[in-house]
């Protein structure tokens, strides 16, 4: 079965159609990427996922479970998360406080119990300290634990938001373009720890991302938006070589050059 199921998605603002009947599945375990040129509906859909939009009509599944009407508080306690295009942190924080604040939803005591920091409560905060210290190491961002994020390069504070995401311990995690404004060496970096936390870690993802080099490296399966309808679906290989793909960002296809 797969982990997420989009079916027949529309979405529209005042008039202008977002997305136009999308569907698509993503398999657990899977790396799955959505590309498409600018303006295309790729962040409205991961918007959707999220729970950050609600579609007009169309139905979103996760894990068998119509999520569709449920709020993004309700669909991170089930397991999914996400990382913005715009960075989203708290910028006066510690990197380590903005990671803390990402167990929130793994917290069962409450307020009170938490402030004395006694027994269970004590515990409970120990084990989230243990996670987010696993993570800081996984993401190799020790030197910086400490740091004000504001205080951080662009490269690092994305490293940072990835991190908090991944505290969540999410089953799904949503990138939106990850890479964004990065230089080619931390790209690099980046296209790794993505790898890892697909392959080690065994979180399904789906990404947003420009980098066509980096999709079409990393991905197990494309999706296709342009102008809001989807226009191909398949492996990287496929996508690449479709000549609805190639006319949607080269303006022809290559069968008519």
């Amino acid at each position: 079965m797969a982990i997420l199921a989009v079916k027949n998605v529309i979405l529209h603002f005042r008039g202008v159609t977002a997305l136009s009947d999308v569907s698509f599945e993503v398999e657990p375990g899977a790396l799955h990427s959505v590309i498409g040129p600018n303006g295309a509906g790729k962040t409205s859909l991961l918007n959707c996922i999220s729970g950050v939009y609600r579609p007009q009509r169309g139905s979103i599944s996760f894990d068998g479970r119509d999520v569709t009407r449920l709020s993004p508080a309700a669909r991170t306690a089930l397991g999914v998360a996400r990382t913005f295009q715009n960075i989203a942190l708290f910028k006066g924080m510690t990197v380590v406080d903005n990671l803390l604040i990402g167990r929130h939803v793994h917290e069962r005591r409450g307020v009170l119990a938490g402030g004395l920091y006694w027994g269970p409560a004590k515990s409970e905060e120990i084990a989230n300290r243990e996670v987010v210290e696993d993570i800081i190491d996984f993401l190799e961002i020790q030197h910086i634990r400490k740091k004000v994020v504001g205080t951080l390069a662009y490269g690092l504070q994305k490293r940072v938001e990835l991190a908090r995401a991944l505290a969540l311990e999410p089953r799904l995690l949503l990138l939106d373009e990850p890479m964004a404004g990065m230089n080619a060496e931390e790209k690099e970096d980046m296209a790794r720890f993505i790898l890892d936390i697909n392959e080690d870690r065994g979180t399904t993802i789906v990404m947003i991302e420009h980098d066509m080099g980096v999709v079409m490296d990393v991905s197990h399966r494309v999706t296709v938006l342009s102008f809001g309808e989807k226009i191909a679906d398949g492996t990287p290989e496929a996508v690449q070589g479709d000549a609805a793909v190639q006319e949607a960002y080269l303006g022809q296809s290559r069968a008519e050059e």
